[in-house]
């Protein structure tokens, strides 16, 4: 999965280093939030994926979260608020409960209507998925 991911993002022109560990990122989903409702929503997302992806830094830590806040034009001192606070908690657990009612089980899940297309996919598996959904017919994945 991580060969294939790395060419993925080679091909996207995307940072991508040799990540040793994986770390929770629910603090991250939290504060990416927070980030959306100020408007830099994009830019921290970005932040956070070069820290994980590309530096293979610990998204758990709220200094490492921080710094991401601040490269993205977010106080940090906020973003360390609303860490402490979990100000966003419910947020995200909607968000999950959402994900579950509706059967998405992995990360990215492509639906139109009932239909899921699961994880990393080539531009042309895409494109035939929607293309496919938009001459109303089913989707096949």
């Amino acid at each position: 999965m991580l060969t294939r991911l790395k060419e993925v993002a080679r091909t996207e022109g995307l940072a991508f280093g040799d990540r040793k560990m994986t770390y929770n990122s629910r603090l991250a989903q939290e504060l990416g939030k927070w980030a959306e409702a100020e408007g830099r929503g994009q830019e921290f997302h970005e932040a956070v994926f070069a820290a994980y992806f590309a530096d293979g830094q610990n998204i758990a830590l709220p200094a490492v979260l921080a710094a991401a806040a601040r490269s993205a034009g977010l106080p940090a001192d906020e973003a360390l608020e609303v860490v402490k606070t979990r100000r966003f908690k419910e947020a995200v657990d909607r968000d999950w409960l959402r994900s579950r009612q509706i059967g998405v089980t992995a990360v990215p899940t492509f639906m139109i209507d009932e239909t899921r297309l699961v994880g990393a996919q080539p531009y042309k598996v895409l494109e035939k998925f929607v293309a496919e959904a938009g001459a109303g017919r089913r989707p096949v994945a």
